[in-house]
């Protein structure tokens, strides 16, 4: 009788070191990563990423908006190995002339090539993945989607032949008119294994409301959720344009999100820095509090 008391509380004694453990696991390796997107050109993106970690900034997203810039393997690396040095976790975002259902076979194969651009230079940067526009409706919504799964898969098949390492993220979009509502995200995401990019801006642009809890409960079984956040301006037909981010907004995302993933929250307001340090400060006081 006595062993076997010994053998409970051992068992209830483990059970709580192990659930401490995991929540001190889960406070200092998976919180919430801020970042702006954008770091400048070649010659100044290490001392850009030194200042954002002066700044107790950990992410960055490089805008590819024309094309990767960064042409030189050497110069990627570096920069690559500057990031992880400062623990900056950098993600990629592909050109915007992107579109997977095009009904023009040559404009989908470029677009295609486009990505695989990006995939390439990510994987000498060491990013984690590499955000893109998906591309626009036809007249048949379900064609729309078959035809733009259909892409991902042969991007991502090639990336692997290729021995390219940053995942696909096609992010959710903030125009009625255009592919890309949480839903069909969520949707791509389970039938293709890719990964994506949850634009809370957008999905008010679009919806009219953020849907915190629906959109996060659609993501619940990914470790790691990529986020873009700020201001925006909309009407009718969604997106207009990014504007500085609100501390009331910022605070509505932060106290919606679990604290048992890792997030990286992209800011791409006119001013990305000082707003994603304006997140940070609101996520350090939220969790000091709660300790």
């Amino acid at each position: 009788m006595l062993i076997n008391l010994f053998l409970i509380r051992g068992s209830f004694a483990n059970f709580i070191f192990l659930n401490t453990f995991k929540h001190i696991f889960l406070f200092y390796f998976m919180a919430i990563k801020f970042g702006p997107s954008g770091f400048g050109g070649v010659k100044e993106a290490i001392s850009n990423l030194e200042e954002y970690h002066k700044l107790g900034l950990s992410a960055c997203e490089i805008a590819f908006t024309y094309g990767p810039y960064i042409k030189s393997e050497e110069d990627a690396r570096a920069i690559g190995k500057a990031a992880e040095r400062l623990g900056i976790k950098l993600s990629i975002h592909a050109p915007y002339w992107i579109n997977l259902n095009s009904s023009e076979s040559e404009k989908i194969e470029k677009s295609k090539e486009r990505i695989l651009a990006c995939c390439k230079v990510g994987t000498w940067l060491g990013a984690y993945i590499v955000v893109f526009h998906p591309g626009y409706y036809s007249d048949d919504k379900e064609e729309t989607f078959q035809n733009i799964k259909k892409a991902i898969l042969e991007v991502m098949e090639e990336s692997k032949k290729k021995g390219y390492t940053p995942k696909l993220a096609p992010e959710t979009m903030g125009k009625v008119n255009v592919f890309g509502s949480v839903e069909e995200i969520a949707r791509l995401v389970d039938e293709t294994g890719c990964e994506m990019c949850i634009d809370f801006a957008h999905i008010l642009a679009r919806d009219k409301e953020y849907h915190f809890d629906e959109v996060l409960k659609m993501f619940e079984k990914k470790d790691v959720l990529h986020i873009h956040f700020s201001g925006i301006e909309y009407g009718e037909l969604g997106e207009k344009k990014h504007k500085k981010t609100t501390e009331d907004e910022l605070r509505a995302l932060i106290e919606h999100l679990p604290r048992d993933k890792e997030f990286v929250i992209v800011n791409e307001s006119p001013d990305p820095v000082e707003d994603s340090v304006l997140g940070l400060n609101i996520y350090s006081n939220i969790d000091s509090k709660v300790q």
